[in-house]
């Protein structure tokens, strides 16, 4: 964010987990943020961290799978904030199960959270930035929007289908030599409170596949996208590995997965028989940015390090090319 611009930033899923982390982010560079989510106690909490930043928040309960509730969103915020300069499209929800025991109307509700609730917000944002010919579309992705892998089907595919939604936009602004800038941030493994509320039915605790990252670093990469125009910022090596590995070797990543994938996405610990989970309703309770995963997460990617300073990573490897050719030279 430029210095004393105060832009106003529209970000779903803000309650918790990554989106509470990118609007603190946000409001460190004075934003005006339209918190959206479904748990009114916690989008009360978040707003609060945003005004104690220097930042201004209003709390807008929504649930991003119902695009009238959206649009009422989208209303709202340029009647209170002024005209939305960005949006963030960071809810979602899942299932953690074999495909054959996840039900239709699960995979119905996790499809209209992560994927359709992109489509919603996007199309609200569009409505409102195309007659200024001005804006910024974050679309928060996945490794797994690249490489599917199992006991995550509804979350893996719906992250899929947003990539191919957002290429497909991508082309028509372009073609419309359209000044609104729409790019996705495909993140690794994160820290987030969803792996206490997911729905799950798996015999141990869900966790994220290692490494894992605070999502604090999601929270950089989404504010650098929303003021840098990359067609796609990808945080995190195992990201990075991820998306070339499926490429070049997909069949490969099957036979790995096959292997590692249902071990990796659980500790030791059982699942209460009671445990409560956000699939249809938003969890009670005072969860945050950061999940139980601190210990063994990431408060840095030097990845995204490198991918943020790319000129100047050009330009000091061009300088010692250029100095190593004149050394030689003298030499001969």
């Amino acid at each position: 964010m430029n210095e004393g611009q105060r832009q106003v930033v529209v970000i779903t899923g803000a309650s918790a987990g990554v989106g509470r982390a990118t609007a603190r982010e946000f409001a460190r560079g004075g934003a005006r943020i339209a918190l959206l989510a479904r748990g009114v106690e916690r989008l009360d909490a978040a707003r609060s961290e945003v005004e104690a930043l220097g930042g201004k928040a209003i709390a807008v309960p929504t649930d991003v799978a119902d695009a009238e509730q959206v649009e009422a969103a989208a209303d709202r915020t340029e009647r209170e904030l002024g005209p939305i300069d960005v949006w963030v499209n960071n809810a979602m929800t899942t299932v953690f199960s074999p495909v054959v025991d996840v039900k239709a109307a699960e995979f119905k509700r996790a499809t209209e959270v992560t994927y359709l609730g992109g489509v919603h917000g996007t199309l609200a944002a569009l409505g409102r930035m195309r007659p200024r010919n001005r804006g910024a579309i974050v679309q928060v992705g996945s490794a797994l929007s690249y490489r599917a892998i199992p006991l995550q089907a509804a979350y893996s595919a719906s992250k899929h289908a947003l990539r191919g939604f957002t290429d497909s936009l991508r082309c028509e602004l372009l073609h419309e030599k359209s000044g609104i800038h729409v790019t996705m941030v495909h993140l690794p493994a994160m820290n987030t409170p969803q792996f206490e509320w997911c729905r799950s039915r798996l015999p141990g605790h869900p966790q994220p596949v290692p490494p894992i990252y605070q999502p604090e670093v999601a929270a950089r990469a989404i504010v650098w996208a929303s003021m840098h125009r990359r067609r796609e910022v990808n945080v995190g090596w195992p990201t990075v590995v991820a998306i070339w590995g499926n490429k070049l070797l997909p069949w490969l990543g099957d036979r790995y997965l096959a292997h590692t994938g249902f071990a990796s996405q659980q500790t030791d610990e059982d699942v209460r028989a009671d445990r409560p989970d956000n699939l249809f309703e938003p969890v009670a309770g005072n969860f945050a940015a950061r999940g139980t995963f601190s210990e063994r997460s990431a408060d840095q990617s030097w990845q995204f390090w490198a991918t943020s300073h790319r000129p100047w990573l050009l330009a000091a490897g061009a300088m010692i090319a250029f100095g190593a050719t004149a050394l030689l030279r003298r030499t001969r």
